[in-house]
């Protein structure tokens, strides 16, 4: 049993024996490292129902708790809290019943199924920085839930129509060439990307020239030709038109087979891949019947809108006057689609902060419309990516593309590798191969450290580095660890409780003992990075441990086995925590 459970068990117990009082919640904390103890309960919350002096109280549980030799064996005062220091006993009990779980840290997958949606890119143009952070915190709030025990669907929905689209079709139309990513060796989502960027080239040239005539910037931004032509080429979409229907789907078939290779070097998948094409028209009905439920209304240009100002918001358009969606509408009917053909009991949106106000209205509505799982919608909103440079701008081409940023971190791990003389004896297959682990993990790690909803600034040599906060410390540490096995020649592992645990070797087993509750918390409040630095303090206190005390050169054998068994649940640790972040380890380094 965690020994934190067992502190607050046996605290409750003693304060209904002493005061007569059932308590539901303590504080209990781990005892701060200039006092002594391993726990401390915190007084000072029981004040209001033990009516009394912080330190009587506390003196009054720690006698009482030091009548239990198996549990409490000393305890101090200071002040409104209570220190204790457990026996051997509760972590050697601990440490039996998890050192070889490989599954430590999770749960059984007995919890409802939800869905968390992550990625959703437009087909004009490949993945970048933007969407590694989304695709990397979706991926990782997955995984995560899945180790509270719930059943998840990963999902995208793929945004494959509309003008921005449109946008790179007439550009390829109009200057391609019958270019393929065939006969150019271009990834078909840089292909089309590279025409997105080219149209907005011509449309500024257009703008130009149609200003140069006398003519307003704004009425030449809405009449610039090309611009006419995307359009007209959207209406002709709309309308079924076969050629234009064959040019969509011959690019978007390029972008997506793009996408899917970006994805497996990003190390991400879905379970559920939509496209808004096919759920556009979604939400239609729903409008009818909010509609007919007086939820929305209709202004006199046959709109049709929903008054929020009672939640603080304003009004919303759902539909449009010549009847056709809005976003919002597609939103709608997509999420109830979702909760009806996928049986799921709760959806989950990582999307950018720039929609903060969209899914709150969203949200609103569908509370408004009396669904009963309005409820359990969540917007994970995250901050930009920034680079040293500024903001990166799809149109103009000056995004950090996320195929050459994986190259980059590839390239940066080798060369941090290299001056450090780490892999002087691994094979050419292996170098290529820890460089891509060391890359994506220092990648990763760097961007799930960070609270999803700040802003980061990204420098790749900062992530890459072999010290400190970073992705490649941590998997040098549980390479490390591996080492540490390989020389043990042993994989017998056993306790012998008679031996005292060090200060070290107790902190790590308190640490160790939290995981599950620091994943309960990452899961309740959609946030990777608790998972990430708790990660990272575990490796400083197993650096701590190893630098201070000999394992394989241990005092006695009893000693040896005992810290081989605190080793082997550090590493099982480190390594179930990293897959929460889509982390690979590598077993040396």
């Amino acid at each position: 049993m965690n020994p934190k459970t067992i502190i607050e068990t046996i605290c409750k117990a003693a304060i209904e024996k002493i005061f007569n009082i059932k308590i539901e919640t303590l504080e209990i904390q781990q005892t701060r490292k200039e006092f002594e103890g391993d726990y401390t309960l915190v007084i000072f919350p029981l004040i209001k129902e033990l009516k009394g002096n912080p330190e009587l109280i506390a003196n009054q549980i720690g006698n009482e708790l030091l009548e239990n030799k198996n549990s409490i064996t000393a305890f101090n005062v200071v002040k409104g809290f209570l220190n204790l220091s457990l026996s051997n006993k509760i972590f050697y009990d601990f440490l039996d019943e998890n050192y070889l779980n490989t599954k430590f840290g999770y749960e059984q997958n007995t919890k409802s199924k939800i869905m968390v949606e992550y990625s959703s890119p437009n087909t004009n143009k490949p993945l970048h920085l933007g969407h590694v952070r989304n695709n990397v915190l979706g991926f990782s709030i997955a995984k995560i839930k899945e180790a509270e025990g719930y059943k998840v669907l990963k999902s995208q929905i793929i945004n494959d129509r509309g003008i921005h689209i449109c946008k790179s079709m007439i550009s390829y139309k109009l200057y391609g060439n019958n270019e393929t990513p065939e006969n150019t060796g271009l990834k078909g989502d840089k292909l089309i990307g590279n025409y997105y960027v080219k149209f907005d080239q011509e449309y500024q040239k257009e703008i130009k020239v149609l200003e140069s005539t006398g003519m307003s910037k704004d009425d030449a931004k809405k009449q610039a030709p090309i611009l006419l032509k995307a359009q007209e080429m959207l209406l002709k979409w709309e309308e079924g038109d076969a050629e234009t229907l064959a040019l969509w789907n011959r690019m978007n078939s390029w972008v997506y087979a793009g996408f899917d290779e970006t994805y497996k070097n990003l190390g991400v998948d879905f379970d559920i891949i939509q496209y808004e094409s096919n759920t556009y028209k979604l939400g239609k009905d729903i409008i009818q019947t909010g509609l007919e439920k007086g939820v929305f209304y209709q202004k006199e240009d046959s709109s049709i809108w929903c008054d929020l100002t009672d939640v603080g918001l304003d009004e919303k358009i759902v539909q449009r006057s010549d009847g056709t969606s809005v976003y919002i509408t597609q939103d709608l009917g997509t999420a109830a689609e979702r909760f009806k053909d996928y049986g799921i009991s709760e959806l989950i949106y990582t999307v950018g902060n720039e929609q903060d106000y969209h899914f709150q209205v969203l949200f609103e509505i569908m509370k408004k419309l009396g669904y009963n799982w309005s409820s359990n919608m969540y917007h994970l909103s995250y901050g930009m990516v920034d680079l040293p440079q500024g903001k990166m701008k799809s149109r103009e081409g000056t995004v950090v593309d996320a195929d050459e940023l994986m190259l980059e971190m590839k390239a940066t791990a080798k060369q941090k590798a290299e001056e450090l003389g780490k892999l002087d004896e691994f094979s050419d297959e292996q170098k290529n191969e820890l460089y891509s682990k060391i890359g994506m993990a220092a990648l990763k790690y760097y961007i799930l450290k960070v609270d999803a909803k700040k802003r980061i600034l990204f420098d790749p040599n900062d992530s890459i580095d072999f010290n400190g906060n970073t992705g490649p410390f941590i998997l040098y540490t549980y390479a490390r660890i591996q080492s540490i096995f390989r020389k043990s020649n042993s994989t017998e592992f056993y306790i012998s409780p008679n031996e005292e645990l060090n200060k070290n070797e107790k902190e790590i087993v308190i640490h160790i003992a939290n995981f599950n509750e620091c994943i309960k918390k990452a899961s309740n409040t959609l946030n990777p990075s608790l998972i990430a630095n708790y990660t990272y303090d575990l490796v400083k206190l197993f650096n701590s441990f190893y630098q201070n005390h000999s394992i394989l050169q241990a005092e006695n054998e009893p000693i040896k086995k005992n810290r081989l068994a605190i080793t082997k649940l550090t590493s099982n640790t480190i390594y179930n925590a990293l897959q929460l972040l889509g982390i690979e380890t590598v077993e040396r380094m």
